[in-house]
This record gives structure tokens, sequence and C-alpha cells, in this order.
């Protein structure tokens, strides 16, 4: 939790705030660091947050990304994919061999939207 308010994520130690205005701020981060957890959590629930980061190698132990990082940066991803559309129509047509791949991250892509949805 602590790296995600610094570094991680939200850089609350570069506000150089105080008092009443840090209560706030912190306040506000806390909602917003929910807000991306629940978020993160239903996304790892739908089996796609292999679209979000990446993939757990063999060999690790631990998770690579936490349900904060899933759900922060999940909104991003889709936003990406939206954005890049076209371009990825275009490539599908000139790999017909590979469609089934772009269909899944297609799918992957409206189940992810869907939590930001609600």
């Amino acid at each position: 939790m602590f790296r995600d308010f610094k570094s991680g994520g939200y850089y609350l130690q570069k506000t150089l705030t105080s008092g009443k205005r840090l209560n706030t701020l912190i306040l506000l981060v806390t909602l917003a660091y929910s807000s991306s957890i629940i978020a993160g959590e239903k996304i790892k629930q739908q089996r796609v947050a292999k679209y979000v980061g990446r993939v757990k190698e063999k060999r690790r132990k631990n998770r690579r990304h936490s349900s904060f990082y899933i759900g922060l940066h999940g909104k991003v991803g889709v936003e990406s994919l939206s954005y890049f559309n076209e371009q990825t129509e275009q490539l599908s047509r000139l790999s017909p061999h590979k469609r089934s791949y772009y269909q899944r991250g297609r799918k992957a892509e409206s189940l992810i939207n869907t939590v930001f949805q609600r």
C-alpha cells in the first residue's frame, strides 16, 4: 500500500502539502486507491488481467502486479486499444492467421470496459 501512495502510483510525497490540505488529499487518494483496487479485482475475476499487465513467468513465485496496478492501468490500456482500433483492424486483415488473437484482445477490451462502466 505505501509504495502505491508514493512512487508506485500517486506520488503523494511530491505534493509538499501539509495540514488540512494533506488530510484532504489523503482522503481523495484513499478513495481513488480503493476504486483502483476494486476495479483490479474485478478485472482479475474476469481473467483478463494478462491483457493489462505482464503474464506471470513460470518460475516466478510472486504475482507481478497488484490489484491496484491492474485497476489503475486497466482503463488506460482499454483507452489505448480503442485509440489504435483502426490500426489493429488493418493488421488483422494483413495477417488473417492471427485474427483469433486480435479477437481475443477485443473480447478482453469489452470485458474490461464493463468494469469501468458500472
